[in-house]
């Protein structure tokens, strides 16, 4: 029996400010969604343009009332990227860049709702 990544879910607050974020960012984009008939929640499941399989599920609840709490950025999501140098002054432009570790060869960029998703170059 094998297992194969799936997706993985961040809870935003204003959808369409992440669905914004993801695209400019990291040009994900909407592969399928999933709302609710009373418009309790809505789900958007954004896909990367190399064709992965692995999905970011992005939900958003209507009747959340507070902020998320995040767990101190423990988690994360890591990309791959083969142009590192471009994709950091990108990220640096669009001022997303909340950590980096020049000894590593890694950075992270910080999402509207502060997850943090780690930039590492292919090696």
């Amino acid at each position: 029996m094998g297992y194969v990544f799936n997706h993985f879910n961040f809870n935003v607050k204003d959808l369409q400010t992440s669905l914004d974020f993801y695209d400019e960012a990291l040009g994900l984009r909407p592969v399928r969604t999933k709302d609710a008939a009373d418009g309790s929640f809505k789900l958007v499941y954004l896909g990367d343009t190399a064709g992965s399989p692995f999905t970011l599920e992005l939900t958003w609840l209507r009747d959340h009332p507070q902020a998320y709490d995040l767990g101190e950025q423990e988690f994360h999501l890591a990309f791959t990227v083969e142009d590192y140098d471009a994709s950091l002054a990108r990220h640096k432009a669009m001022g997303c860049v909340c950590m980096e570790n020049e000894a590593m060869g890694i950075y992270f960029i910080e999402d509207p709702d502060g997850y943090w998703i780690e930039i590492v170059p292919v090696r």
